[in-house]
């Protein structure tokens, strides 16, 4: 079975990770031209989350 996590970067994206492996970044701060795909602007645009989550499960 595969471990999945998906991980909320501090002020980031959700990074999606399978075996260790990060497998894609997804935007969480609404700005990115490559939804729903991280392209990095949540730096440009200041992005401030509020909580940092972690969510973990095996398939």
């Amino acid at each position: 079975m595969a471990k999945v996590r998906i991980i909320a970067k501090k002020n980031g994206p959700y990074l999606l990770e399978v075996d260790g492996r990060v497998q894609t970044a997804l935007c969480r701060c609404g700005h990115s031209n490559n939804k729903p795909y991280c392209d990095g602007t949540h730096a440009k645009v200041g992005f401030q989350a509020e909580e940092k989550v972690a969510f973990e499960a095996e398939f």
